[in-house]
C-alpha cells in the first residue's frame, strides 16, 4: 500500500512540474519528458484554479496553498482568528501574541514538497515582528531534444521570504501588513540551450482584526492578500497578475455563554475569500472549527470544510493540535481533491517553540 502511494504522487508530481514547465521548454528546443497536459493556461509559471476556467490567468498561484496545521485543519477560516498562523493569513491576527516564537511548517501539496520557517518578536510597546521564509520545492523532470533522447534535468522551486507587523491601533482593533518578495524558479542542468528562468516579484498582505462588543465572544477580520506586480517569466506582454485576494470573517466562541469559568473554548469561523479585481466572479466559502481543552497546557481539536467554485475544490478537513510548556505540535488532514490528480493532500505539520 505504501509503495502504490508513493507511485501516485510521485506521477502527480511528474505531471505538476510539466505544467509548471511548459512554457520554459517552448522558448528552447527543449521538451519535458513527459507532455505537458493543458499547458497553455500553465505557463509562465501558472495554473487555472480548479472552477475558474473561464477567469483571466493569474501568476504564482503557489502563493494560494495554504500553510499551517491550524489553517488547514479549520478549512482555511482562518482571517478571524489570531496567533502563530497569521503570518500565512491574516497578519493582523500577530499583534495578540506575547512571547517569542520560531515555527516551523511540513506539508506535501500536489504542486511539491512545502517547507516554511517563522521567527516572531513580540513586544508590548512594538507590535510583533515577524521574519518569514516559504519554499516548495515541485520536483524534477527530464528534458529531452526532438528524438527524445534525455538530454538535461529541469527543478522548479518557487520561494516566498517575508517581513511582518502586526500592532494594536485601537482598544479593540488590531492592523498587521505583510512585505512579501515572491520568486519562481526554473533550474535546467545538462545539455539545455537555456540555463533556466528566475521571475520575481514582490506583494503585500494587509489586514484587521476586531473584537467590537465587550461582553461578546466575537471576532472579525478583514484581510486583502497578494497584492503587487505581475509575475513576468518570459518577457513583460506575457506576465500575469498575481492571484490577489480579498478576505472577510467572522468567528464566535459559542461556550462562553454556557461555561464561562471553564477551560475550554469551541470557536466557529466563517469565511468568503474572492478576486480583488472580480470580487463577485468566483467566491470561496471556508468553514471552520476549534475546540480547546485546558490552559496552561491545552489539546485541540480542529475541523473545517471548503466551499469552493466548483465542486472539486470541495473538502472537508481534521486536526489535531496540542502545547505543552513552550511547545506546540499541530497536525492537519485535507480531504480536498487538489487542482490536479484527484487525490487529497497528505497531512501536515507544524512544530513551534514559545521563549
Amino acid at each position: 500500500m505504501a509503495h502504490g502511494s508513493r507511485s501516485h504522487r510521485g506521477r502527480r508530481r511528474a505531471l505538476a512540474v510539466a505544467l509548471m514547465t511548459a512554457s520554459f521548454c517552448a522558448t528552447t528546443d527543449l521538451a519535458p519528458a513527459q507532455e505537458p497536459v493543458a499547458a497553455a493556461p500553465i505557463a509562465r509559471g501558472t495554473t487555472l484554479a480548479r472552477g475558474e476556467a473561464n477567469q483571466a490567468p493569474e501568476g504564482a498561484l503557489f502563493l494560494l496553498l495554504p500553510v499551517g496545521a491550524q489553517g488547514i485543519a479549520m478549512g482555511r477560516a482562518m482571517t478571524a482568528m489570531d496567533g502563530v498562523e497569521s503570518v500565512f493569513w491574516n497578519p493582523a491576527g500577530l499583534a495578540t501574541l506575547t512571547d517569542g516564537h520560531f515555527m516551523v511548517y511540513r506539508g506535501d501539496h500536489f504542486a511539491g514538497d512545502a517547507t516554511s520557517f517563522s521567527l516572531l518578536l513580540s513586544s508590548e510597546l512594538m507590535g510583533t515582528l515577524g521574519l518569514s521564509y516559504h519554499l516548495i520545492d515541485m520536483g524534477e523532470q527530464d528534458v529531452t531534444d526532438n528524438q527524445g533522447n534525455v538530454v538535461g534535468l529541469l527543478d522548479v522551486r518557487s520561494q516566498v521570504a517575508l517581513a511582518s507587523f502586526a500592532t494594536g491601533i485601537f482598544s479593540r482593533l488590531n492592523a498587521g501588513l505583510n512585505f512579501k518578495l515572491v520568486q519562481f524558479r526554473v533550474n535546467c542542468r545538462g545539455a539545455c540551450l537555456d540555463p533556466g528562468v528566475t521571475a520575481t516579484t514582490y506583494a503585500v498582505d494587509a489586514g484587521l482584526q476586531s473584537v467590537p462588543f465587550r461582553t461578546l465572544p466575537l471576532r472579525l477580520g478583514a484581510a486583502i492578500a497578494h497584492v503587487g506586480p505581475r509575475l513576468q517569466v518570459i518577457n513583460a506582454a506575457q506576465a500575469d497578475p498575481l492571484p490577489s485576494r480579498i478576505r472577510a470573517a467572522a468567528a464566535y466562541d459559542v461556550l462562553r455563554h454556557v461555561a464561562p469559568e471553564a477551560p475550554y473554548l469551541l470557536w466557529i469561523a466563517a469565511e468568503v475569500e474572492t478576486r480583488w479585481q472580480r470580487p463577485a466572479s468566483s467566491p470561496s466559502i471556508y468553514i471552520g472549527s476549534e475546540f480547546a481543552a485546558g490552559t496552561l497546557d491545552a489539546v485541540y481539536l480542529r475541523a473545517g470544510y471548503v466551499l469552493g467554485p466548483s465542486e472539486e475544490t470541495d473538502g472537508a478537513a481534521v486536526g489535531l493540535g496540542i502545547h505543552h510548556e513552550r511547545f506546540d505540535l499541530g497536525i492537519a488532514k485535507s480531504f480536498a481533491g487538489p487542482s490536479l490528480g484527484g487525490e487529497s493532500e497528505p497531512v501536515h505539520v507544524t512544530f513551534g517553540i514559545a521563549f
